[in-house]
């Protein structure tokens, strides 16, 4: 099938081979290609700490998949902002939304060269659908704004997906100020979709594996407690059961990770 999707925002951008960077270690994790030595060196140095963290990945992408399977069908979503995706593997957003709803759209948002090179395996869409993609930082909302209205209507329910990024944002402050704006230009009957590694398993083991990433070179990161995450979603309906590991974010009755995971999970109805 022909993609369908356009690059709808870019700017110049430089790979830097020699810093790790979260995405291609998270790709590393879940045995993609898309990665370096840097990001190799760092991620084993990070799993020797938590050798659980290649299970947090996985169960963080299972958590992505049925969420996105509850919004585009239970709750009739047929648009995603997806800010952060990381490089595309299996189940990306898209293809799981467009397997349920052929007519979804969505928008991909990040600011790696190496996802911008792989851009194309993201923007394959149905026919019916769209996918598009914006190369920009979470910390300028209203860029990614204005750049995906020109494939989302926003006046209509938008799902917004924050999986693994909020952690890059070091200031509860500054986090709160960007979900505000995002969450403020999106219509009643829109979602929020967050995913953030905790402190509230393996919490010792945690904390010194993102005091060793911070000491890399690469984008620094956060912790934050299950009050935290569940703080970015005030205001908004916390959809059961809340704020959780996200293997337990209504999990399946079979198959996937069913032990609890260093990443906690929430979805809220904006109403």
């Amino acid at each position: 099938m022909e993609p369908r999707a356009r690059t709808v925002y870019s700017r110049a951008v430089s790979l830097d081979t020699g810093i790790p960077h979260s995405a291609r270690i998270w790709n590393y994790w879940l045995q993609g290609k898309d990665n370096f030595e840097s990001d190799r060196a760092a991620g084993e140095q990070i799993l020797a700490l938590v050798p659980d963290l290649v299970t947090s990945a996985r169960a963080d992408r299972e958590f992505l998949a049925r969420a996105v399977e509850f919004l585009a069908g239970e709750a009739g979503i047929r648009q995603f902002l997806d800010i952060g995706t990381g490089l595309p593997t299996a189940n990306n957003t898209h293809e799981v939304a467009q397997n349920v709803a052929p007519d979804t759209r969505v928008v991909y948002v990040d600011n790696d060269p190496l996802v911008l090179a792989h851009a194309r395996a993201l923007l394959t869409s149905t026919d019916e659908g769209a996918s598009d993609y914006i190369d920009a930082d979470l910390r300028d909302p209203r860029t990614i704004l204005d750049a995906a209205a020109g494939t989302l209507d926003f006046t209509r329910p938008v799902a917004v997906m924050l999986l693994g990024i909020l952690n890059f944002i070091i200031g509860d402050d500054e986090a709160q100020t960007i979900l505000r704006q995002l969450v403020d230009a999106m219509p009643a009957g829109s979602y929020l979709v967050v995913s953030h590694p905790t402190t509230e398993v393996h919490g010792e083991a945690m904390t010194e594996a993102v005091r060793l990433w911070n000491s890399t070179g690469g984008a620094e990161m956060r912790l934050r407690d299950q009050a935290g995450v569940r703080a970015f979603f005030a205001g908004l309906e916390l959809l059961e059961p809340g704020v959780v590991t996200c293997s337990r974010w209504r999990p399946r009755a079979t198959g996937g990770v069913t032990e609890d995971v260093s990443h906690f999970a929430g979805v809220a109805r904006k109403n």
